[in-house]
């Protein structure tokens, strides 16, 4: 029997809706959803597709035990779990708590009973050691949120519906759909920009996808903190800046304002290889209209990520754009999670603790992952002896993964929950299966300050979990009560009944939306939502609003105590100074950029054929006259070098990069015990191999990794 099921997409942020066919309990396949009224009949590639990764027949639908010659075993469930509740037994006797550690990687962000569950069961195991992939993605955001307003989760979006000037940083959103922003049809919304009569620019060391439908700026890789720094210089010397208004909502301008003075628009075109004309008319085109200056992924993974996520705010707000319509805005959260009660149960922490390693401050109570080889192998209390890596392939995701893998069997215990034995899950004791999205009942938690529009959608399950599959949430509830913890519900109900919380995620989903913004609250708001008028009457998701608010910077937005931003950090102001000292290698010219591509995501979905047949081989790309220069041929192979490592790779030139910049996608290089057959025979080259794991060499405010603009040179290889 046929039938079709209203559901949305959790492969990245827009959730687009999809109508979802299934025959008995198997699904056949996904289309966009017409009725979806934000994605509105728009769905990628990717998200077509997933039907293709949940019925993979290498997908792992049983748990498994490696066996001493590394082969994997089919084993029972009470097997596994016994097995691995004795030996995280043994492991807090020996060395406590957090000798436990867990790394959870970029699709459980998208799932919200994951999300929860991770740290409810890192604290049921007395852990504090939790390690995910914000680390080379998000988590400079974050630290810029909290200097800047007094908390991580508070960070603004882009108005684009109302904007005249869009400012696109480091970011290509016609590939990722958008990052840190959820918005249905995000390219048709930036040519309606240009529709109205606007603008649209695109500051990016390649010509992306994105850059390629409207204005491109080329830029040094790793130069955008010299760009805004310009951009303030000039606003200021201009006298562009409303500095009566600013002072109204921010402390510390006069102090930023002091360390301007050296970053002219002809200091930073030495940089940024940006003309100081081209910087001079942006800073004036930013003050002339409704303007936006929007970064993300690029902007997050350089030498000085917190910086310039800071310096990208403090650029929107002294031209008068943040907090305003058609600018910056800040998105009202629907569900409390993400409001007031995250605060009070202690979600949001940064820095009230530092890093056995290099002595990094926690982010909302996250490690960085470069560290993990380092705690895995450096003795003393604290040192890893067990990990947990679910939804994640830190082997290919993290700086120097060799370094990882030399690691990885040093731990008593290490236990991979996948879809697939990865690159990481081969060295894993026991890989246990979890359920593929549509296998899970779901709504967009952390999207939810994050929407251009007030919106709201739940789903159910679409099909019954494959094989012994297992929700990711159960098993680590059922490895808690095995550990003689009790169930991570029963040891957390006080403090889950004190904040409203309910004890399974069925129930925290129903009473989050219940008590939420837009909820019913138990019958005081009797046209409110609740999970199941939701699921009966909005299957496709609603609007709660038109548009965010704007206006309410010091009315609910900013935490500190004096209800102002603060731009006065010693931190950032060492940031600045460590930037107007940095110098290059000449032996390493080159900077490596990573890219996105429209039919990969990470590490993860390379196993699909369908994207397989519509991508390019895995390679790196360099403009002419560099591979002109270095004897390089196109189709022909290259030697990428860093300080750290080395590749070889494919070579495709094109002049869709400044010279002087090597792209490459990242998340390839797969082999080994894999399951992932296809994947595996793609071959490929892990790009964040080239990346430093050294303490020295990460970003000190926020951890994160250095994965943009690493200094390389290339050489070529054979005859």
């Amino acid at each position: 029997m046929t039938r079709e099921q209203v559901t949305f997409c959790r492969i990245c942020e827009p959730f687009c809706g999809l109508i979802a066919t299934v025959e008995g309990d198997r699904l056949v396949s996904l289309r966009p959803d017409p009725d979806h009224p934000t994605s509105q009949g728009f769905a990628c590639p990717k998200g077509v597709a997933y039907a293709e990764v949940q019925n993979d027949r290498d997908r792992v639908l049983h748990p498994l035990k490696r066996q001493p010659d590394g082969e994997f075993l089919r084993v029972t469930w009470d097997e596994a779990l016994d097995d691995i509740a004795a030996r995280l037994r043994d492991t807090r006797a020996r060395g406590g708590g957090d000798a436990i550690g867990m790394y959870m990687g970029n699709p459980g962000a998208l799932n919200f009973s994951l999300s929860l569950w991770s740290a409810l069961f890192m604290g049921a195991m007395g852990s504090k050691r939790l390690f995910t992939s914000g680390s080379q993605d998000t988590n400079s955001r974050f630290v810029a949120s909290q200097l800047l307003y007094g908390m991580p989760l508070v960070f603004p979006i882009p108005d684009v519906a109302a904007s005249e000037f869009v400012v696109v940083l480091g970011a290509n959103p016609v590939v990722s759909h958008g990052s840190l922003v959820t918005m249905g049809r995000i390219k048709d919304r930036l040519h309606e920009v240009v529709a109205r009569g606007g603008r649209v620019m695109v500051v990016d060391p390649r010509r992306t996808e994105t850059a390629r439908e409207f204005e491109w700026l080329p830029i040094t890789p790793d130069s955008d903190a010299w760009l805004l720094l310009a951009l303030l210089h000039e606003l200021d010397a201009a006298g562009l800046i409303d500095t009566r208004a600013m002072e109204r909502v921010a402390d510390g301008w006069p102090s930023l304002r002091t360390q301007l003075a050296r970053f002219t628009p002809e200091a930073a075109e030495v940089h940024t290889g940006i003309p100081a004309e081209r910087t001079r008319a942006l800073a004036r085109d930013l003050v002339c209209c409704k303007a936006v200056v929007y970064g993300r992924t690029g902007t997050s993974l350089g030498q000085h990520s917190t910086l310039v996520n800071f310096l990208i705010d403090v650029v929107n707000l002294v031209s008068g754009n943040l907090d305003a319509r058609g600018g910056s805005i800040f998105a009202k959260p629907v569900t409390p999670l993400l409001d007031k009660l995250g605060e009070k149960a202690g979600m949001f922490s940064y820095g009230e603790r530092r890093t056995r390693i290099g002595g990094f401050p926690d982010v909302m109570g996250m490690e960085p992952a470069v560290n993990m080889p380092a705690e895995m192998t450096t003795p003393g209390q604290g040192q890893l002896k067990a990990m947990f890596v679910v939804a994640g392939n830190p082997v290919l995701s993290v700086p120097d993964g060799n370094a990882l893998e030399a690691a990885l069997p040093q731990l008593d215990l290490l236990v991979a929950i996948d879809l697939y034995i990865n690159e990481t899950g081969q060295h894993a004791d026991y890989v246990l299966p979890s359920t593929a999205m549509y296998e899970r009942d779901d709504f967009p938690l952390f999207a939810s300050s994050t929407y251009a529009k007030p919106f709201l959608q739940v789903t159910n399950a679409v099909v019954p979990p494959a094989g012994e599959a297992r929700l990711e949430w159960e098993i680590l509830d059922e490895i808690a009560r095995r550990v003689k913890q009790g169930r991570i519900k029963a040891l957390l109900s006080r403090a889950l009944k004190k904040w409203g919380l309910g004890l399974n995620p069925g129930l925290v989903r129903s009473l989050l939306i219940e008590t939420g913004r837009e909820g019913r609250k138990f019958g005081l708001r009797p046209r409110g939502y609740t999970v199941k008028n939701l699921l009966r009457e909005h299957p496709h998701g609603v609007l709660v609003g038109d548009e965010q608010p704007v206006g309410w910077l010091q009315q609910g937005v900013i935490r500190h105590s004096d209800n102002k931003l603060h731009l006065d950090h010693a931190d950032i102001a060492n940031e600045v100074e460590r930037l107007a000292t940095r110098h290059g290698d000449p032996a390493y010219p080159l900077r490596l950029i990573g890219m996105r591509e429209a039919r990969s995501e990470n590490s993860w979905m390379h196993n699909v054929p369908s994207m397989r047949a519509a991508r390019p081989a895995h390679a790196a790309r360099m403009h002419p006259a560099d591979a002109e220069a270095l004897g390089l041929l196109h189709n022909g192979k290259v030697r990428l070098v860093s300080k750290s490592g080395e590749i070889e790779i494919n070579l495709l030139v094109t002049e869709d990069l400044k010279p002087g910049v090597v792209a490459v996608p990242h998340g390839w290089g797969h082999g080994g015990r894999s399951s992932w057959r296809r994947a595996a025979s793609e071959g490929g080259a892990n790009s964040n191999l080239l990346a430093s794991s050294e303490p020295g060499d990460i970003e000190q405010l926020s951890g994160s990794a250095h994965l943009s603009g690493i200094p390389v040179r290339a050489e070529r290889v054979g005859t």
